[in-house]
């Protein structure tokens, strides 16, 4: 599936030193925002559209102490429609020497936008496939920072992060968020001293006097931007997980100053990998391996199969091997729908909370991001075209990453554990998003289809809308046995006339009882009935925080006539129903509703009931009297 979507993004921010990086998920959160803020100028090329890449090769030689690239990447791709040239993304800082096609010398030309365009003789026609090799060199960019060299301890380091259009800046490319290279090859030349990283399984290294040149091939789809290669003196530490016959290497490039101190933490990364096989599938690149390259950026970025990573907290961790499912293998089909690769991320990073430390500190992260979601009153998880014009838009912690992961926290607490999970197995095997590009529909199709109903009005409201619910919700013990429960709501943004969502409500009892509920909210005034087998004493909402709300009132009121007497008969009831009040009271009104809280009938000053039309089953019966009120239970036979 293929998504265009043009915009022009201006913004530099400077990046977060490695001081600055906490483990808690919202720092990670805007580490990464902050790497990515540097690397957003670029216009998405309408004329790179009308091929598809089937395999590059890519051949590099560096040198981690220049700043300088030489390379040559030979392309094989097939034509969506008839071309007379190929485009290709390149920043013109870099130098085209030579293009050829079967060893046949080729015309080109790099333009001011950035391209390189080469004429193929005698065109090429739609469904046809050919092959060109660029050879080129020279400084890559500085503006975005895609490519750097630098020092650690002394010792030079080679580095790349081209989140989400950097590639142009060091490598020809297809820059945009519609085509994945269905494998690639990647050959580093660098001075025989030092370990050169990049994507896939290393398959062989060459040295040549002075010179060592290292062979990695990654065999499943790839976009250009997970693309990256590392340089240094890197020491490495092999680790093994995965379970028969999935078993692979998780291969960590750590700089040799820093391996000591993170033996612990690197040991963290097989126990979170297990936590992912289990609640969704097989790592994605178990025939090759998982990794972490250190890098000097402020943060981490998901390259596929090898993070590259600032530090080793569990957070971080966590967050950069959930990107693997989400992100990497199923990426993002815009940049609109970026909740689909940080929000997913962000919430399996929370669940290594819960599967490591407990509910408790589980449920103090999910505070934590409600905190942040609602310290605004708007904000979408899903972008507009307007927001496309943000870097701090694009990779807001707030909305993309925290309001993104409680979204997916409330969708599992709507669908409940196994249509949830189901729901994500499905999504992440469906062969036209594995290894390819999703949006917030495909998503949503698949959560439709295991839940078996349709969600549109939770994703209007809760990831194309703005804002967030505020609740009032009072509780009576309205007879013994029974608590009438009423639910109002506010918005805190205009954009949504009412947050539907089940709420989960926790009561307790003077001697310590306790009993949960999910309540079905739809409306407002909606009232409903629950069973409880003590007298209510205080009342709690959502004490799991899976909530997005904030600024609820939660109250145990009481209603009843006082001492006075009232008698409903016949109850059970098969057609008639009768009410005695005392003498003195008069009622007002009353309202009939089904076990499920909903109305079915209301009248006035009526003490006399045909209810030969109910079905059969539990209901209740409010009394509104100028002396008060009451809730009455009943049996329709």
């Amino acid at each position: 599936m293929k998504y265009y979507y043009t915009f022009f993004i201006l913004f530099a921010m400077q990046i977060l030193s490695a001081q600055k990086v906490g483990d808690g998920l919202g720092g990670i959160a805007e580490a990464e925002m902050k790497s990515a803020a540097n690397v957003m100028n670029f216009v998405v090329n309408p004329n790179t559209t009308n091929y598809d890449i089937t395999y590059q090769k890519l051949e590099f030689t560096v040198d981690p102490a220049v700043y300088f690239i030489s390379g040559k990447v030979t392309t094989t791709f097939t034509a969506l429609s008839q071309m007379a040239t190929v485009v290709f993304d390149l920043t013109n800082e870099l130098t085209v020497s030579t293009v050829k096609r079967n060893n046949v010398t080729l015309s080109f030309t790099q333009n001011n936008n950035n391209e390189v365009v080469i004429a193929l003789p005698g065109g090429l026609a739609a469904g046809a496939s050919t092959t060109v090799e660029i050879t080129y060199s020279g400084q890559p960019s500085t503006n975005n920072e895609a490519f750097t060299t630098e020092e650690h301890d002394g010792a030079p380091v080679l580095y790349t992060l081209s989140e989400p259009y950097g590639a142009q800046d060091w490598w020809p490319c297809k820059q945009d968020l519609n085509d994945k290279i269905n494998n690639i090859d990647v050959y580093i030349t660098a001075p025989s001293q030092y370990v050169s990283v990049s994507n896939g399984k290393q398959l062989e290294e060459t040295i040549n006097g002075a010179y060592k040149t290292t062979h990695f091939h990654h065999g499943h789809p790839i976009p250009a931007y997970l693309v990256a290669i590392a340089v240094t003196n890197y020491s490495i530490y092999t680790q093994m997980a995965g379970s028969t016959p999935n078993v692979f290497p998780i291969v960590n490039y750590i700089y040799p100053e820093n391996l000591a101190a993170n033996m612990n933490n690197l040991a963290q990364t097989v126990p979170i990998m297990n936590l992912y096989e289990q609640l969704f599938e097989t790592y994605p690149f178990a025939d090759e391996k998982y990794g972490h390259a250190q890098f000097g950026w402020g943060g981490g970025m998901e390259h596929t199969t090898v993070s590259f990573m600032v530090s080793f907290g569990r957070g971080l961790i966590a967050h950069e091997l959930g990107h693997q499912w989400f992100g990497d293998k199923v990426t993002c089909g815009t940049w609109k729908d970026i909740w689909l690769n940080e929000g997913f991320a962000t919430y399996l990073a929370a669940l290594v909370i819960k599967d490591f430390d407990g509910e408790a500190a589980f449920t103090n992260e999910k505070s934590n991001m409600i905190n942040s979601i609602t310290s605004q009153p708007g904000g979408a998880v899903y972008l507009s075209d307007s927001d496309l014009n943000s870097v701090n838009r694009i990779f807001s912690g707030r909305l993309s990453y925290n309001k993104g992961a409680m979204v997916v926290n409330m969708l599992r607490l709507k669908l409940g554990d196994t249509a949830f999970f189901q729901g994500l197995k499905n999504y992440l095997a469906d062969p036209d998003l594995a290894y390819a590009y999703a949006t917030t529909a495909d998503l949503q199709a698949h959560l439709d289809a295991t839940y078996g109903q349709n969600l549109t009005e939770f994703f209007n409201d809760w990831v194309y809308k703005q804002g967030y619910p505020s609740y009032n919700i009072t509780a009576y013990n309205e007879s013994p046995g029974v608590v009438k429960f009423t639910v109002n709501q506010t918005q805190s943004h205009a954009s949504v006339t009412y947050f539907e969502m089940p709420l989960p409500i926790r009561v307790y009892g003077a001697a310590g009882q306790q009993m949960d509920f999910i309540l079905d909210n739809t409306s407002n005034n909606q009232v409903f009935f629950e069973n409880v087998p003590f007298a209510v004493t205080s009342v709690a909402f959502d004490v799991n925080k899976d909530i997005i709300s904030a600024g609820n009132v939660v109250a145990l009121g009481m209603e009843d006539f006082g001492t006075a007497a009232v008698q409903l008969y016949p109850n059970p009831a098969e057609s008639q129903l009768r009410l005695d009040v005392p003498e003195g009271i008069n009622v007002t009104q009353t309202v009939f509703y089904n076990a499920l809280g909903q109305t079915v009938k209301s009248t006035t000053a009526e003490t006399h009931w045909d209810v030969s039309s109910f079905a059969a089953g539990v209901y209740f019966i409010c009394v509104t009297t100028d002396a008060g009120s009451k809730t009455i239970r009943f049996v329709k036979k």
